[in-house]
C-alpha cells in the first residue's frame, strides 16, 4: 500500500508497483486545461488519480490489460474521492475504441525490447514490449488524440529517443523535454516528452531528484509536493556525520555517528550489528 496525499493505492496484486517514473509523469504531465484525458497501461490506477486529483474538471479514462492489475486498479479508483470522473477499462489499446478522442494521454510504458524475460506472467506483461511496440504506442496516441492534444511520456534515453523516431512518423511532435537527472553529477536517466501534432522546435529543461541520498532537490520537492506525504530538503544527518576509513581489504568502510545499532558499509552492502555504538 502506498499513501499520497489525498488518496491511497493499493498494489499487493500488481506486478509494477508505484515508482518514481509513474509519480513525475503524473506530476509533470500538461493536463491541467485538458477536458478528457487518457491514462495508457494504467497499472494501479496511480497517475489516472493524479491526473483526476490536479485537474478538478477532466474526465479520465485509464486503460489496463492484465486482469488482477486493472482489477485493482478499480478498486482504488473506487475508493478515491474521483471515482465519478475515472472509468477503468481492461482492454489492449490496439483494441480501444472509444466515441470521442482525448485532449491529453499519458503513458509509463514498457521499455525493455528483445530482453530476458522474468518467469512471472504478470511482471513481463508490465515491464516488456511483448503486446505494445512503442511504435503501435505512438501509432494509436495519434489516432486517440484530438488535434490541439497532448501526449505526454517518460522513458530512458534511448528508449525515449526511438519513441520519438515512431511519433514523427505518426505526426507527432516533441514540444516540451525534461530530462531527469538522478543527482546533479549524473547523466540523465529518464526523459519526460511532451508530444503535439504542431511541428515546431521543443522547449527543453533539466531536472534533478535528488542532491544526496534522500536529500531531494527544490524543483523536484515542488513538483511532487501535492502528492508525497513528506519528502525532505535538507541533507541528511546520518551522511553529514560519517567516517570513512580503509579497510583491510582496501575497500571504503563508512561509519555513522549515530545512537542505536551500528551500520557499517562495506562496498556499498548494509551489515547490522546487535550491538549500541558510538563512535568516538
Amino acid at each position: 500500500m502506498f499513501r499520497f496525499k489525498q488518496f491511497t493505492v493499493h498494489q499487493e496484486r500488481t506486478a509494477m508497483k508505484v515508482g518514481t517514473d509513474g509519480v513525475l509523469l503524473g506530476a509533470w504531465a500538461d493536463l491541467e486545461h485538458a477536458g478528457t484525458i487518457l491514462d495508457i497501461g494504467t497499472g494501479t490506477g496511480v497517475i489516472a488519480l493524479m491526473a483526476a486529483q490536479r485537474n478538478p474538471q477532466a474526465s479520465v479514462d485509464a486503460l489496463e490489460i492484465d486482469t488482477e492489475a486493472c482489477e485493482e486498479a478499480r478498486e482504488n479508483v473506487e475508493a478515491s474521492p474521483w471515482k465519478e470522473r475515472i472509468r477503468v477499462f481492461g482492454c489492449a489499446l490496439q483494441e480501444f475504441k472509444p466515441e470521442q478522442g482525448y485532449d491529453c494521454i499519458v503513458c509509463n510504458p514498457p521499455f525493455f525490447v528483445r530482453s530476458t524475460q522474468t518467469p512471472d506472467y504478470h511482471r513481463t506483461l508490465a515491464r516488456h514490449c511483448e503486446t505494445l511496440s512503442h511504435q503501435e504506442l505512438a501509432e494509436h496516441a495519434a489516432r486517440l488524440l484530438n488535434p490541439e492534444g497532448c501526449f505526454c511520456t517518460i522513458l530512458p534515453v534511448a528508449e525515449a529517443g526511438q519513441l520519438t523516431e515512431y511519433a514523427r512518423h505518426a505526426g507527432l511532435f516533441p514540444k516540451r523535454i525534461t530530462y531527469v537527472h538522478p543527482t546533479p553529477e549524473k547523466a540523465p536517466k529518464r526523459i519526460l516528452t511532451t508530444y503535439v501534432k504542431q511541428e515546431g522546435t521543443p522547449e527543453e529543461e533539466h531536472l534533478v531528484v535528488e542532491l544526496s541520498r534522500h536529500h531531494y532537490s527544490e524543483a523536484y520537492t515542488a513538483l511532487t509536493k501535492e502528492f508525497y506525504l513528506y519528502l525532505s530538503t535538507q541533507p541528511s544527518k546520518r551522511h553529514e556525520n560519517r567516517s570513512c576509513i580503509r579497510n583491510r581489504h582496501g575497500r571504503n568502510e563508512y561509519r555513522f555517528r549515530i545512537c542505536g545499532p551500528r551500520r557499517t558499509i562495506l562496498g556499498g552492502r548494509k551489515h547490522r550489528h546487535e550491538q549500541t555504538r558510538r563512535l568516538q
